[in-house]
C-alpha cells in the first residue's frame, strides 16, 4: 500500500501507451473492461503542471437517475402509461405554482 494516498500497490500498475497521429490514446482492453469504459465515454484530463497528466472518466449521472426513477415507479406500482396519463395535470399544477411565485 502507498502510505501517503492509501492506494493498494496493485492498483497503481503502469502501462505504456502510444499517442496516435491525431492525438488519440488507446486505453488497454483490460482496463476498459475492469472499469466499464465504452467508446464515446467522456474523460477529464488534468494538467498537473510538471508534464504529468491525470485522466479520469466523467461518469454520467443519467443512467443512475433513470434506474432510481424506474425503481420508484415500480415501487409505486405505476406503468409508463400511468405516468404519461398524469403528465398534463402535473404540468398544469407546475405552471400554476410558478405563476403564484412570480406574482
Amino acid at each position: 500500500m502507498y502510505p501517503i494516498v492509501g492506494i493498494p500497490e496493485d492498483a497503481m500498475a503502469t502501462t505504456t501507451i502510444q499517442m496516435r497521429a491525431k492525438g488519440s490514446l488507446t486505453i488497454p482492453a483490460d482496463l476498459r473492461q475492469r472499469y466499464g469504459l465504452d467508446e464515446g465515454d467522456v474523460f477529464s484530463l488534468v494538467d498537473l503542471g510538471d508534464g504529468s497528466f491525470f485522466l479520469t472518466p466523467r461518469v454520467s449521472i443519467v443512467p443512475k437517475l433513470v434506474a432510481e426513477l424506474e425503481t420508484m415507479r415500480d415501487e409505486a406500482g405505476l406503468s409508463v402509461d400511468d405516468l404519461l396519463e398524469g403528465l398534463p395535470e402535473a404540468r398544469r399544477q407546475l405552471y400554476e405554482e410558478r405563476l403564484r411565485r412570480g406574482a
